[in-house]
């Protein structure tokens, strides 16, 4: 099932973070979601020497994670590795950092957790497929957060875009063309899990008027779907203005999330969404070309806030 083979030491292995493009929120309720690689924000591991020991080095954290750590995601993988590939623990250190915020929706646990997979099954020798790495990530995951949806390893693992039904099994799919992406951070920090509250206590009010609005959003992520396999550039981001339309009639917006969607759009964007819980945290933006996504950064920097900028799919 393992396929083993002889490393070098030096190798630094990295991750891509995610986001949700189409359909949070109504993903709870069955509805699917897409979500997408982020390429440009990483996290990164490699492996030294150790202290006698199989150590985790969380640079970031300023924290070193040995197997011992029954709590922590990164030793609960390392050790269901050893013992899924019979290896004894190494004398290693495997230094960790990432430049994805942590809490903020853009899978942060799932990359870091699967650059540590990729740094560790290459000293081990053992040649681990996407399905493995994804696996292995999602039952560390488990552990750590209770019951994760398997988007985040899914995508982070195969670095493709992702369509997701609730209970279903993720499903990778390829994008026609260079999609130019710019995230924009209202400097609010959401709680998921509060947006999802909010979201159910209006449902229970009143369910026709809810239920039409996760129809409208399913719809929407089909068609998304579509217009990305398709490389229809204009019509993913239409579709993404009339996402955050439907998000907001939801109740999950929020007043920084208006203004970082106003100010993408009128620097040309082709279309803007909160993304993710709501409720502050994240905006992403679509640009038609490395020059606009540029210039809509700018834009949103100057305004005040943190923007990144990257990629997904190829031509």
């Amino acid at each position: 099932k393992y396929a083993y083979f002889h490393n070098s030491m030096k190798n630094s292995f990295t991750a891509p973070g995610k986001i949700i493009l189409f359909g949070e929120h109504a993903v709870v309720y069955g509805k699917p979601a897409i979500a997408i690689p982020v390429s440009g924000m990483r996290a990164s591991a490699w492996s030294e020497p150790g202290e006698g020991k199989l150590t985790i080095n969380a640079l970031d954290l300023n924290q070193k994670i040995g197997l011992e750590n029954k709590t922590s995601q990164f030793s609960v993988l390392a050790q269901t590795l050893l013992s899924k590939t019979k290896q004894s623990e190494p004398n290693l250190t495997i230094n960790l950092t990432s430049k994805l915020p942590q809490g903020s929706g853009m899978g942060s646990s799932a990359a870091t957790s699967t650059a540590v997979c990729k740094a560790l099954s290459n000293y081990l020798g053992v040649d681990l497929e996407k399905n493995q790495i994804s696996e292995l990530v999602f039952d560390a995951e488990k552990i750590v957060h209770g019951t994760p949806s398997g988007i985040d390893n899914t995508v982070v693992a195969y670095e493709s875009p992702v369509y997701f039904v609730k209970g279903q099994e993720p499903v990778t799919f390829d994008s026609g063309r260079t999609f130019y992406l710019v995230i924009g951070d209202t400097g609010i920090e959401s709680s998921t899990k509060e947006t999802v509250g909010n979201v159910r206590d209006l449902l229970d009010k009143d369910p026709n008027l809810m239920n039409g609005y996760f129809d409208e959003i399913e719809n929407v992520t089909e068609g998304g779907k579509k217009a990305i396999e398709d490389g229809d550039k204009e019509a993913v981001g239409e579709l993404m203005n009339k996402n955050h339309e439907l998000l907001n009639k939801i109740g999950v917006g929020h007043r920084e999330l208006e203004k970082l969607v106003d100010v993408s759009l009128d620097a040309g964007a082709l279309g803007a969404k909160l993304t993710g819980g709501g409720g502050g945290g994240n905006m992403v933006a679509l640009a038609g070309s490395a020059k606009e996504q540029k210039e809509i950064c700018e834009k949103i920097t100057e305004a005040g806030y943190r923007a990144y900028q990257t990629t997904f799919g190829e031509d």
